[in-house]
């Protein structure tokens, strides 16, 4: 498990640094920059994660077929195809939504002028949203296939292009003009096209990889096998949504308390967003694992793989936890500057905030990797009703009654965020603790006899 969890959780560690960079260089354009990405970002960033889920949905599958050993190549390939399909074809409705963004964020009740600025972000950065796709499937592949280790090392190659479009187009260096908040955007484009082509290198000279031949007869249509991924991959992506979705209205919400607010925020949610990539790629591998012996019909490995990764993840989740808990100040400095008289306010509200997240870090990885243990084992839909249960009404309502109604405002939210996360969790490792009993472990007619 950590073979192949730790590549895919430093990949996600560093595609956070990637994000991480963006924030760093429009911080510096002031609060202002800062909370019209914050308002770009949860609408795009819920796009990007629902899509990614949803084009996943392939890495059980192909799983699965590893197990199962059964023409692997042939079938492999066809997924694959029809994933990046439906790569693009969820990229141009993606590009869709983000020209309409000013009008999303206006209906929203976001302030004109920061609505107007985001919605200019969202501009540029819609250009970004099939190489993103195309490059999680991509990424999904070389993981399953037991090469995690060059999502790491792509990943890796995407913070240097960030970093360095970032200091070419935001400030002007480089002999680029100065585009500020647009010019983070155009770095995000370039970054997302340079990681994409490193996948496609990485796949064609790598013997194993190659020998799949994912361009063979690409306009090839398998529609049995495009239905069989939105079967399993679209409650993903609602659960995604859910999640998601939540944290973006808490960004909506923290916006309608204030602008200061809406900037503690967003770093806040920065530093709990980087800390949960590790449970992610826990996650991640769960699935991969656990679908690996699902395929092969072998209950004992599967229940072993699900129990090793909520072991592991539930335990880097409370060392992280601590880590905010003791040190937030440290921690912020990374992103702002703690010492100037300008950024007082927001880093009082975002130490604040952290404080909060701190006591739910458990509940996000327990609920991530149970989800992802579930996943291995093709059961999608529940775990989605579980998601949309627990985010929606315990999660935002609190967020909104607490935020909106009560003195608590920011730290309401918050509270509300981390109310949702217990209640899915618990939920989510239940069903994952009774999948004996209710037959998740017998659909495939291939499992041998193994007592309960």
């Amino acid at each position: 498990m950590l073979r192949l969890a730790g590549p895919l959780a430093l990949a996600n560690l560093l595609q956070m640094a990637v994000y991480a960079i963006d924030v760093v260089f429009i911080a510096r354009l002031g609060p202002q920059a800062l909370a019209a990405a914050s308002l770009s970002v949860s609408l795009f960033a819920l796009m990007i994660w629902s899509f990614s889920a949803l084009t996943g949905a392939v890495a059980p599958l192909i799983a699965a077929e590893l197990g199962a050993g059964r023409h692997a190549v042939r079938e492999i390939r066809r997924s694959i195809r029809m994933a990046l399909w439906l790569a693009v074809a969820l990229g141009l409705i993606g590009m869709v939504v983000c020209g309409q963004g000013q009008a999303i964020l206006l209906a929203a009740g976001q302030n004109p002028t920061l609505a107007a600025r985001a919605g200019g972000f969202l501009d540029v950065i819609k250009w970004s949203i099939i190489p993103m796709i195309a490059s999680n499937v991509l990424r999904t592949f070389v993981s399953t296939l037991g090469r995690p280790v060059f999502a790491t090392l792509v990943t890796a190659l995407a913070i240097a292009a960030n970093a360095l479009g970032n200091y070419a187009f935001v400030f002007g260096h480089l002999g680029a003009p100065a585009l500020g908040l647009t010019g983070s955007g155009l770095s995000s484009v370039c970054t997302a096209l340079v990681t994409l082509a490193a996948y496609a290198l990485a796949i064609r000279r790598d013997r194993r990889l190659h020998r799949y031949r994912l361009a063979g007869r690409w306009w090839r249509t398998e529609w049995s096998r495009l239905r069989e991924i939105l079967r399993l991959g679209t409650p993903i992506a609602l659960t995604v949504v859910a999640e998601g979705g939540l944290f973006g209205s808490a960004a909506f919400l923290m916006g309608r308390i204030g602008q200061t607010e809406l900037a503690g925020h967003a770093i806040a949610l920065q530093v709990a967003a980087l800390a949960f990539q590790f449970p992610v790629g826990i996650a991640q591998a769960a699935t991969i694992r656990v679908g690996y012996h699902y395929g092969a019909g072998d209950r004992a490995g599967a229940g072993r793989a699900g129990w090793c990764a909520l072991a592991i993840g539930v335990g880097f989740s409370a060392f992280t936890g601590a880590a905010m808990l003791l040190a937030p100040r440290l921690i912020l400095s990374a992103y702002v500057d703690v010492h100037a008289p300008a950024n007082a306010a927001m880093l009082l509200l975002a130490v604040q905030f952290l404080g909060i997240a701190a006591a739910f870090q458990l509940a996000d990885g327990a609920q991530a990797i149970a989800a992802g243990a579930l996943r291995g084992l093709q059961d999608t839909r529940v775990p989605m009703g579980i998601a949309l249960l627990g985010y929606w009404l315990p999660g935002f309502g609190t967020a909104m009654w607490l935020g909106l109604f009560t003195p608590l405002a920011g730290r309401g939210v918050w509270t509300g965020l981390a109310v949702g996360l217990a209640v899915v969790a618990l939920l989510m490792v239940r069903r994952w603790m009774r999948r004996e009993r209710l037959g998740l472990m017998s659909r495939r007619d291939n499992f041998p006899a193994y007592p309960a």
